[in-house]
């Protein structure tokens, strides 16, 4: 059925625009700063803001549906249980989504908690969307309000203590990734990423075409980094205060985008941008929102 509305809306004679960024501004899990992390609120008000790409992470059920989420289980700090209760940290792992089907985990309600990171991030009844239900709400709201297309950075989370615990094996958790937005997407409006490079290998070998991000959060070098991930990628995502001008530079000669996480205060935004970044991860879209050139439009497919 959302297949069915998805090609009726591409059908359609409304034409939208799309941008074609120099500058990247990426909403991290939407908007986490202003709305319950990657839910379809937060998706649609990234797309308001003006936002050029959705960021979004991924979890798997015991039922094989691709669920938007950050963590493979029910945060403590944000999720209520079905009947309305807080858990404690210790035991967040024991509600594993991966041992869940898709109607036990939309029971729970991961908004109106809020997140005491994020004091202005609104609370309201938010539960773990499908992502094809993401892409079927996006795409609708870019051709009936925002008007241009954008990106999807598909973050796959798996290590390899947690395969067959709390996701699939990479090459498993990647194939059902393919074919759902192989469904719904062209591939040229997608990137996946991983800070697990077992996945960016998988898809670099099998799937050479789609473009690969390399999340990194360690102090190695770039070359030792990209040694470790044995080809280089489409776009290098440090994060962001683990960057200098220098590794910019060397990144670009590679021909690589350069695009770090997460930037959410001004003034690192303005530093970040200074080295010659291709773009940005954040919190704050409507923040970031002076950082974005606009340019190049071209009609919607």
């Amino acid at each position: 059925m959302k297949l069915l509305l998805y090609l009726v809306l591409v059908s359609s004679s409304v034409v939208a625009q799309t941008y074609t960024p120099r500058f990247d501004v990426q909403g991290h899990r939407g908007a986490r700063g202003l709305m319950p992390e990657n839910t379809i609120p937060a998706f649609l008000y990234g797309l308001d803001s003006g936002v050029t790409t959705i960021e979004l992470d991924l979890a798997v059920t015991k039922d094989n549906q691709l669920v938007v989420s950050h963590e493979p289980w029910m945060a403590a700090a944000i999720c209520l249980s079905p009947q309305g209760d807080t858990l404690k940290a210790k035991d967040e792992r024991k509600f594993n989504i991966y041992k869940m089907t898709y109607a036990e985990v939309k029971q729970w309600d991961c908004g109106s908690l809020g997140n005491e990171k994020f004091p202005q991030q609104k609370k309201q009844p938010c539960a773990k969307p499908l992502l094809r239900d993401v892409i079927a709400a996006v795409e609708d709201h870019i051709r009936s309000h925002t008007r241009y297309e954008v990106d999807y950075n598909i973050e796959i989370k798996s290590l390899p203590e947690g395969d067959g615990k709390f996701h699939p094996k990479p090459e498993v958790f990647s194939e059902l990734v393919y074919k759902l937005v192989d469904e719904y997407l062209p591939w040229d409006r997608v990137i996946i990423q991983s800070f697990d490079f077992r996945v960016l290998r998988y898809w670099h070998e099998k799937y050479p075409e789609v473009r690969l991000a390399a999340l990194v959060e360690n102090k190695k070098s770039v070359a030792e980094n990209l040694d470790d991930l044995g080809f280089t990628p489409s776009i290098y995502s440090p994060y962001f205060k683990l960057l200098t001008r220098e590794d910019v530079s060397t990144l670009h000669q590679k021909k690589l985008r350069v695009i770090p996480w997460t930037v959410n205060e001004e003034k690192d935004m303005l530093s970040v941008k200074g080295m010659d970044v291709d773009g940005f991860i954040t919190d704050y879209p409507d923040r970031a929102a002076k950082f974005k050139r606009t340019l190049n439009l071209r009609k919607q497919r």
